[in-house]
């Protein structure tokens, strides 16, 4: 099979490191420059992806498009494309809850094939080897293992059913960001009543415990701006299959006190002062 040209929407840190890895097995890997900032231009640069001046070119020249952007952007960034009747496979990779993939599938069927993705795991730079999860029509999740062969990027496929691969990845983020919450909220408490250090020695008994790694909350801080919304589709998935969802609204409500400290550099003591303020 002839190398596929690759369009990624849009170069974010995860999104700009996995196209670089999709660039081993194709042609080339375009972006749009319109709209975008100068950190996604960056990015861009860093990691060889082409430059295109307009939506219409990408869609035109791509017969693989891969869409990596925030939760709340998905549905609006398809119907872009379907505007542009776009009919290659578009790769939904976001961290929506699977009824929206299968939205999303919806209205680009008339042209486009959806095949379902959902990523557990860092991005790909640094020895780091994240999963890319597949679900959808055979020939084309075959396609998108056959696309990141070789590369750091793993590819896994589901079953063939759109909405399973983002179904397990909100069910993984669900416990994942929850516990990360919780582990701020045990710190800050244990804090509050200077007894923080006691905490941290007890949960160091057990090496299976996030609360052992309390540095992982200025982490947790800087990434609040992307997981809130990650967790708030989650809840609507809990919601959807008859179980409870108040647990990951509350989870997503606290990450919110994080939202001004989008992808910054805090320590763990900044992060606990900012989590500790209505």
């Amino acid at each position: 099979m002839d190398q596929p040209t690759v369009g990624i929407l849009h170069p974010g840190s995860m999104g700009a490191a996995v196209a670089a890895c999709a660039a081993t097995n194709a042609t080339a890997v375009l972006w749009c420059e319109t709209g975008r900032s100068t950190a996604s231009a960056a990015r861009a640069a860093q990691f060889g992806l082409t430059p295109v001046a307009e939506l219409a070119e990408l869609l035109d020249r791509s017969d693989i498009v891969i869409s990596l952007c925030p939760p709340a952007s998905a549905e609006d960034l398809a119907r872009d494309v379907v505007a542009h009747r776009f009919a290659g496979v578009y790769v939904e990779a976001n961290a929506i809850n699977p009824t929206r993939v299968q939205r999303i599938a919806a209205l680009l069927a008339p042209t486009a094939t959806v095949v379902d993705g959902g990523i557990v795991g860092s991005p790909p730079v640094r020895g780091k080897t994240p999963t890319l999860y597949l679900s959808g029509p055979v020939g084309e999740t075959e396609r998108i293992e056959a696309l990141f062969a070789g590369s750091a990027v793993r590819t896994a496929v589901l079953g063939t059913k759109v909405g399973q691969a983002s179904a397990l990845k909100l069910s993984y983020a669900a416990f994942q960001k929850t516990s990360r919450v919780l582990v701020a909220l045990a710190v800050g408490m244990a804090r509050e009543h200077g007894v923080d250090q006691e905490l941290i020695e007890v949960a160091s008994r057990r090496t299976d415990s996030y609360l052992a790694e309390p540095e992982y909350v200025a982490k947790t801080a800087a990434r609040a701006w992307r997981w809130g919304p990650e967790l708030e589709e989650a809840a609507d998935t809990l919601a959807a299959a008859g179980l409870p969802p108040e647990m990951l609204r509350a989870a997503a409500s606290t990450l919110a006190r994080w939202n001004d400290a989008k992808d910054g550099e805090l320590s763990l003591a900044d992060a606990l002062d900012q989590l500790a303020q209505p």
